[in-house]
């Protein structure tokens, strides 16, 4: 009995809190595999020329070079991997270009777990699609399956109004805050501040550690992803 073989990703991402969020997000997908990551342009290339990969998930935004040059000149080498562009540009013009260059997908940032897993299953099932279609009809499903639904709801309980007000303040907060600073700068409660935090770890956006005082258990600090906001 044969397996299928797992869809095979590299993370190129140059922010390495967001790599390895990436990363952990591609690996809770069933079908796919996250197997390396890299922070250049230069560096992917390296990877790929020693590891088999069917899929990038490419930062537009590189410190050597942008993603859509890079997607070029891997196409001019022989590498057929496709490209879902991760980005916070929303320029149409590079949309169009990268479709030219096997981009089947972007994901604007900041994003949720969620919308990267809806990305992924729908490209498997694009992916998976094979033999001849029957007609025009058949050919329309197998693309539709690559076009998103509308955004993702919100968790039970939360809304956007206010995730957008403790998003700018966990933002400003150079040092991070913990639940209780969020909650006094927002005016909500310190349990529902923690809701918004944690929801903002899950989708990648932020971060949290533990503060050790003098006395008592650790505090948890939260604090923003800075790679999650810069226009790309």
């Amino acid at each position: 009995m044969t397996t299928e073989q797992p869809i095979r990703v590299l993370v190129v991402e140059d922010d390495p809190v967001a790599a390895d969020a990436h990363v952990m997000y591609v690996g809770r997908v069933p079908g796919f595999t996250a197997v390396g990551k890299a922070h250049s342009g230069a560096e992917a290339r390296r990877v790929l020329d020693r590891t088999p990969v069917d899929l990038l998930l490419l930062d537009l935004h590189l410190p050597d070079v942008h993603g859509l040059q890079l997607a070029r000149s891997l196409r001019a080498a022989g590498h057929h991997a496709d490209v879902i562009a991760v980005t916070s540009a929303r320029d149409l013009a590079v949309v169009r270009e990268g479709v030219s260059l096997g981009v089947v997908q972007y994901v604007l940032k900041p994003f949720t777990f969620a919308t990267l897993r809806d990305r992924l299953v729908r490209y498997a099932e694009f992916r998976g699609t094979a033999g001849e279609a029957s007609g025009q009809d058949e050919v329309d499903r197998a693309l539709a399956t690559l076009r998103a639904p509308g955004p993702a709801a919100l968790p039970k309980g939360l809304s956007g109004p206010t995730l957008e007000r403790v998003t700018g303040t966990l933002r400003g907060a150079e040092g991070g805050l913990t639940a209780a600073g969020v909650a006094e700068a927002v005016g909500i409660s310190r349990i529902t501040a923690r809701r918004y935090l944690e929801h903002l770890v899950e989708a990648g956006r932020a971060a949290r550690e533990p503060q050790y005082g003098t006395v008592g258990r650790p505090e948890l600090v939260y604090r923003w992803i800075r790679g999650t906001e810069r226009g790309r």
